[in-house]
């Protein structure tokens, strides 16, 4: 357990926070692309506890704002979008992508006042659905070099959800390969469906086993941890039996990613986001290492269980999730339906908007979130002490992943093999530079 000083001191991520100081040094997804649609493109946002208002220019840039304006404070979320920037609809000021002030119309004529004035800015890419921005002092870094950022747009789809609670308990269960056997169990295999959330029914490459039969039947896994250049590689063995073993393998990419595999030939990038202390956005791209993807049928899928614009889950505290306690009697563990996201959302909402961890009592199966917590409180130390950033900039090119039955005598090369065979064998991934 934690005490309550470093539970304050790695789940507060305002701007005068020692986590918020870390995580500034990263870039952090801030909006789908699909959030700026004509006519209007413009919307408020609120990250890391910070008001900020996005908007595309009429050149297609992204730009990202302090949502007051410095003049006399009024919201830029009513500006107008024109003549090259977001022009404040109190007084006029015009403001372009990078926070320059280039008019101010009720100035005299020749005052060159607005050469004076610049808003708070920051920097923003856009990579396959996501607008990305970096909050830090400086020169951001690179992006990661992750298959989900250089994928073809065909082979990818992005999406992100609501959650209500701290970023850092959304994080945690996902470098939590033990809770896969309880949480995401279905008593009964036989309906294989492709639908949204069901993941867990995809057959493994080599052994006709569903994985719903495979994680029931086999829920104590062997979990290690191995530090890398970009954060944790987890890997959670369920041998089973004196041939074969059955290997997840998940990456945690420091700090806020997680690289999961959910079938043979796709995985899930996924980054957990502070709106706030006691809420965040989880942001997703899928990435195909087979076909392109059907983005409109994935889309589809997600909005029956999501509103928007805000991408609220329909399903939350305020109907217990969907909770239905004859269906945990003889279908699912969790009587919450057949979606993994509700499941997870419930573990974590259910914990209180920022978890007490100086209550809980981390067993054997949780090495990997000690290991994050180590990691992240390290990082936010040397941070404060004046250090480079922890694990930025590397070139994480190793960031590999599998959910495969392999040989037991030889599963650590196994493995290697198989996801080297998948991404020789992917069209996008061959034709690359």
């Amino acid at each position: 357990m934690l005490s309550a000083a470093q539970n304050e001191r790695i789940t507060r991520t305002g701007a005068a926070s020692p986590a918020g100081a870390l995580l500034r040094h990263y870039w952090q997804p801030v909006a789908l692309e699909e959030e700026f649609q004509e006519p209007r493109p413009l919307k408020g946002v609120k990250l890391l506890d910070e008001q900020l208002v996005a908007f595309r220019d009429d050149s297609g840039a992204f730009g990202l704002l302090d949502r007051q304006c410095p003049h006399r404070g009024a919201d830029l979320c009513f500006g107008r979008l024109e003549d090259g920037g977001l022009r404040c609809a109190f007084h006029g000021w015009l403001f372009d992508a990078t926070g320059a002030c280039l008019e101010q119309p009720a100035e005299p004529p020749g005052s060159d006042f607005h050469r004076r004035i610049r808003q708070t800015a920051y920097p923003c890419v856009t990579r396959n659905g996501i607008v990305f921005a970096y909050l830090g002092e400086g020169a951001p870094p690179p992006l990661p070099n992750l298959d989900c950022l250089h994928a073809p747009h065909a082979y990818t789809f992005a999406f992100k959800g609501f959650m209500e609670c701290n970023w850092l308990q959304a994080l945690e269960v996902g470098i939590d390969p033990a809770h896969a056997s309880f949480l995401h169990r279905f008593m009964h295999d036989e309906e294989e469906q492709s639908g949204y959330g069901q993941q867990f029914r995809e057959h493994t490459a080599q052994e006709r086993i569903p994985v719903t039969r495979l994680l029931r039947e086999h829920p104590r896994p062997h979990i290690s941890v191995e530090d890398t250049d970009f954060g944790q590689r987890i890997v959670a063995l369920r041998e089973l039996d004196a041939r074969r073993t059955h290997v997840r393998i998940t990456n945690q990419v420091f700090p806020q990613a997680i690289v999961i595999p959910i079938s043979n030939d796709m995985t899930i990038t996924q980054w957990h986001v502070p709106v706030d202390d006691r809420s965040c956005y989880w942001y997703a791209i899928f990435t195909s290492f087979g076909e392109p993807v059907n983005r409109q049928l994935m889309r589809d899928q997600r909005l029956e269980l999501y509103t928007l614009p805000d991408y609220k889950p329909r399903l939350n505290r305020s109907n217990d999730w969907g909770y239905d306690p004859s269906e945990q009697a003889t279908r699912t563990y969790t009587g919450m339906g057949d979606d993994i996201n509700v499941h997870d959302q419930w573990a974590v909402e259910s914990m209180g908007h920022i978890q007490d961890r100086t209550h809980e009592h981390l067993a054997k199966s949780d090495v990997a979130i000690r290991a994050y917590r180590r990691t992240l409180l390290q990082a936010i130390g040397a941070v404060e002490d004046g250090a480079a950033p922890a694990l930025r900039g590397h070139a994480h090119d190793d960031v590999l992943t599998l959910d495969d039955i392999v040989s037991t005598a030889d599963w650590q090369s196994a493995w290697r093999s198989n996801e080297s065979t998948r991404r020789q064998a992917c069209a996008w991934i061959k034709d690359s530079p």
